[in-house]
Parts: C-alpha cells; sequence; structure tokens
C-alpha cells in the first residue's frame, strides 16, 4: 500500500514538473526559443566577464551617450548573454525591452545580400549577370567626369560610355559607382530622385539613366541606399514576388523572425525605440528620417525594423553555414562566399569610407582578414558582418562558432567598437 502511494506520489510530481515545464517554454517568445540559452561557462564563456557588456552598456548611458541598449551574445548554437538596459524612450521614461523594435539601417544589407544568394542557387540569377537582365534601363550605362578648367579647378560634369555593364556583383561589392558619393551622385539626384511615396521599380527604372561615379569594379565606394536598393529589385524581377513578401515567404517566416517588416503594425508600435542624437547638453530627440518611414519604397539597402532576438535568428543560420533549426537557406559553400573578401584591396584603399588595413568586403558584408592588422577593430579573423547608421551592429564569428548583436537608437561614437572588446574578452575557451 505504501509502495503504490509511493508510485503515485512521483507520479504527480512527474506530471506537475512537466506542465511546469511546458508552461515555461510556452512562455519564452518564440524567436528566442529557437536559439536556446545556456550557461556561459558551458559554451566557454566567462559569466562575470560577461557582465562586462552590462556595465559598459550602463557607462555609456550614464555618460549620455545612448539612451539604452540591447545585446545579444550566443556561441556554440546557444545564448549566453541577452540584456536590455537604459530606456527606449526618455520621455516616456519607458524602460528598454528585449523585445524593442529598432530601425536597423543597413544592417537590411546582409538580408537583401542572403536573398539574392538563394536566387543564385536556384539558378535564377548569377553574381555575374548585368544589371540590365533584369532592369533593362542599365544599358548603355555613362560614368560621370569632373571638368577642370585651365587652372584645375572642376566644376560640373561630362560622361563616357562605360567601360562595362554594372553586374550584380558590383552592386552587392559596392563597386558599381552607383549613387556612392562621386561625380555623378549630384546628377543622379536629378535625374533619379528617390521618391519616398513611390517603388523600388520605379526608382530603379529612373537610376539606369543616372552617371556612375566611376568605371565599374574599379573602386570600393559605399552605394548606401541605391547599388543594394536596385538588388531588391532584382529579387522582384526573379522570384515574381514583391521584396518584401519575398523576404517574409523565403527568409523570415522560416527563420521565426516575426518582428522583422518594412512597416511595423499599429498592435507593436509600443515597442518601437525612439531616435536620438548627441548635442552638448545631452541626447536629442530625433525624428524618423524619409527613407525609413516610407511605406512603399521598400529597397533592399535599409528601412526594415527588427528585434534583437529576430536578429538573432538570422545571423545564428550564418554561423550554421545557412540552416536554423531545419529550416535551411542556404547552402554551407555559398555562405563561405559571402564571408570572402570580394574586393581585392579596394576596400583597406576606400579611406575613411573604407575598412583600413586588415580588411575586406564580401557579399554585402564586411570581412576581418587579419585581426591584427585590422586596428579598431575588436573581431577574430574570418569574422564577418554589417552595421546601421542608428548605431546597430552585428557580426559573425565562424571559428568561435559565435554571433553577437548590439541593439541601439542613437548613432556614431565608440560603442561599437567597446561592445566588440566586451564580447572578445568573455571567451575563456
Amino acid at each position: 500500500m505504501r509502495a503504490n502511494s509511493v508510485r503515485d506520489g512521483a507520479r504527480l510530481v512527474f506530471r506537475l514538473s512537466s506542465a511546469f515545464v511546458l508552461v515555461a517554454l510556452l512562455a519564452i517568445p518564440a524567436a528566442q526559443a529557437q536559439v536556446p540559452a545556456a550557461k556561459p561557462a558551458d559554451v566557454g564563456l566567462s559569466e562575470k566577464r560577461l557582465e562586462r557588456i552590462g556595465e559598459m552598456i550602463r557607462r555609456a548611458v550614464d555618460a549620455d551617450q545612448i539612451s539604452g541598449a540591447v545585446t545579444v551574445v550566443a556561441r556554440r548554437g546557444h545564448v549566453a548573454h541577452f540584456e536590455a538596459h537604459g530606456r527606449m524612450d526618455i520621455e516616456a521614461d519607458a524602460p528598454m525591452r528585449k523585445d524593442s523594435i529598432f530601425p536597423i539601417a543597413s544592417m537590411t544589407k546582409p538580408v537583401t545580400g542572403v536573398a539574392i544568394l538563394m536566387l543564385v542557387e536556384e539558378g535564377k540569377v548569377r553574381l555575374s549577370d548585368p544589371v540590365s537582365r533584369f532592369i533593362p534601363e542599365f544599358r548603355d550605362t555613362q560614368v560621370a567626369m569632373p571638368r577642370t578648367d585651365a587652372a584645375g579647378k572642376e566644376g560640373g560634369i561630362y560622361t563616357v560610355p562605360a567601360d562595362r555593364e554594372i553586374t550584380v556583383q558590383d552592386l552587392i561589392t559596392h563597386t558599381s559607382g552607383l549613387v556612392s558619393g562621386g561625380a555623378g551622385s549630384e546628377a543622379a539626384a536629378r535625374i533619379a530622385p528617390r521618391k519616398t511615396t513611390g517603388t523600388v521599380a520605379d526608382w530603379t527604372a529612373a537610376l539606369g539613366a543616372a552617371p556612375l561615379d566611376f568605371q565599374p569594379g574599379t573602386r570600393w565606394a559605399y552605394s548606401g541606399l541605391a547599388g543594394i536598393d536596385t538588388l531588391g529589385r532584382i529579387v522582384e524581377v526573379a522570384s515574381g514576388l514583391t521584396f518584401d513578401e519575398f523576404l517574409q515567404r523565403r527568409i523570415f517566416e522560416p527563420l521565426g523572425m516575426k518582428d522583422t517588416a518594412f512597416n511595423v503594425p499599429d498592435d507593436r508600435k509600443s515597442r518601437v525605440v525612439t531616435l536620438y542624437g548627441r548635442t552638448p547638453d545631452g541626447l536629442e530627440r530625433r525624428p524618423l528620417p524619409e527613407w525609413v518611414a516610407t511605406t512603399t519604397l521598400h529597397g533592399g539597402g535599409g528601412g526594415l525594423w527588427s528585434t534583437a532576438g529576430d536578429y538573432l535568428q538570422f545571423a545564428q543560420m550564418l554561423v550554421n553555414r545557412g540552416e536554423l533549426n531545419g529550416a535551411r537557406l542556404l547552402g554551407p559553400r555559398i555562405v563561405d562566399l559571402m564571408a570572402s573578401n570580394h574586393v581585392g584591396d579596394l576596400y583597406e584603399k576606400a579611406g575613411r569610407v573604407g575598412g583600413g588595413p586588415g580588411k575586406g568586403f564580401g557579399l554585402t558584408v564586411d570581412v576581418v582578414l587579419d585581426a591584427v592588422a585590422a586596428r579598431g577593430d575588436h573581431r577574430s579573423t574570418g569574422s564577418f558582418g554589417w552595421s546601421g547608421a542608428f548605431g546597430t551592429t552585428y557580426w559573425v564569428d565562424p571559428e568561435e562558432e559565435m554571433t553577437a548583436i548590439l541593439m541601439v537608437q542613437t548613432p556614431g561614437g565608440p560603442l561599437r567598437a567597446d561592445f566588440q572588446n566586451a564580447v572578445l574578452q568573455a571567451i575563456v575557451d
């Protein structure tokens, strides 16, 4: 009789424990559940040293460098650090949340890169394809040349034919010269203004008549919107879906990225962070730029909103060389190709806007070629990633099987480098 009571009691404890575990699992947001948590020591990280990330963020908040931040570090397939500090809105005294929604600006670009590479693997796009295969207006492209007078003073431009058509490879590596801050960019702004009430199809068709800043493939110069927006249009033409539909169906849904989109739904706007800029008198609220606020021009260069937990799914997929929890977006070899240097020394030689010594550029991501030579960059050799205009950043470290994400709403300053350093010093195995 007593043995039966013990067995019955054990069964009750098991059922209650199982129910508790189930409730606990259901309480975890889906995006976090896909990359499970682990104790730092179990994945070769020091728990005490990881605390320095939060300390660094709090110092930046106290110094009015930022209003708040969300930070994530995952290694060997497990999240070892996930914290939110500061405020998402100073005036409302709203605390930062782990699921706060940020405008990620140019962190949209690697997502676009993955979309293009998926179509490359399907045989619908080649990196060597001329852009005119998808957007006919890009035939007969001209290159802007600055006019100089007898005294050598520049004024105005004239154009010469491009030596060759720009290719998908040129766009994805920022070597196209398409609206990249050179001699042709001012004329491009007149010929093809980026109308935020239009569509990416409208804009890229107009861009075909814009003069390039240099001969294709001869320089690295950042095409912040035009070049990668054009890739977004190529995705549309090659797939038969609008760009936002392709990202939703082919990337966000398979990866469980439920809070990532070009337009934030009304029921989630309470989680959107406020943008701030630094002034001598402290942080100042900043309006959302038109190129982000547009609800129709969904291009590949910027404009996505996301959370740290969502972007972790995307980054972890890259750590896993194309796969996450049974959803394979890319093959391992093409992820390796994405993370390889495709521009020789052009990125290193690009000066202030380039990568500097020890750096190369892959397919929408920068690449650390030599961690020792890459002064001021605290990432391992082989790491790759990119950042956003409002201060966000991420990178993937294949050798360490690690990814790290910083979500913040104030651009500039030393925070990215400090975050890199705080993450790297926490590796102890």
